[in-house]
């Protein structure tokens, strides 16, 4: 059965009041469900056991030896080549050798004594050391040279030299230097000195000493 719109009816009268009652309903079913206790009956516990405590022991830290390295192999030898030649001699045998007769074994030069000399041994530290009067003493005799003077050179030279038995300077030799004219005056003023020669048991040696010397301009 269609339901037909009758003529003079108006719809929009009853639309404020549909709208109202919906949102009247609506509210009531939001403050309902607010209401309402949705806590279930059934409750959970949770059991936290106790953890275990594990006790870590320190551990010592060993001692790590490190092995020396083998050592070096020995070298391998090489043949030296002789470079010596030896010549052939024809040497006729008489057929009438008595080979009873005992063989002299004196014929022939004597050998010759090889005569090795020996080199004075020269020390460096003794019981008694020489006595050259010291650095002071060098120091007094050297003289500045004038063109170093006027170059600007300066600096320190120090010298070496053997005091022999005698107590006389011999060898001498510069070790570390500055320059050529500084050098060769430490050297000619060195052989001047006149020093105590030093002893070892009660007796004279060669010593080697060093000494330095200072050249600074004021």
């Amino acid at each position: 059965m269609a339901l037909r719109k009758e003529d003079g009816a108006d719809l929009r009268q009853w639309y404020r009041l549909f709208i109202e009652v919906g949102l009247t309903l609506a509210l009531v079913i939001l403050v309902v469900a607010f209401q309402l206790d949705y806590q279930s009956a059934q409750t959970f516990q949770v059991d936290l056991q106790e953890q275990e405590t594990v006790e870590m022991e320190e551990i010592q830290q060993t001692e790590q030896q490190n092995e020396p390295p083998p050592p070096p192999k020995p070298p391998v030898p090489v043949e030296v080549p002789n470079n010596e030649t030896i010549e052939n001699e024809n040497v006729d045998f008489d057929a009438s050798l008595d080979l009873d007769d005992a063989l002299d074994t004196s014929q022939g030069p004597p050998p010759e004594e090889e005569e090795e000399e020996q080199e004075d041994e020269i020390f460096v530290v003794v019981e008694n050391q020489p006595d050259c009067g010291g650095v002071k003493n060098l120091q007094g005799k050297v003289e500045y040279p004038d063109f170093a003077k006027k170059a600007g050179i300066e600096g320190r030279v120090f010298v070496q030299f053997v005091v022999n038995e005698e107590g006389n300077v011999v060898q001498p030799k510069i070790t570390r230097g500055v320059h050529k004219l500084l050098n060769e005056e430490v050297l000619e003023k060195v052989k001047t000195l006149e020093c105590t020669p030093g002893q070892q048991r009660g007796e004279p040696v060669k010593v080697r000493m060093s000494l330095p010397v200072t050249f600074r301009l004021q």
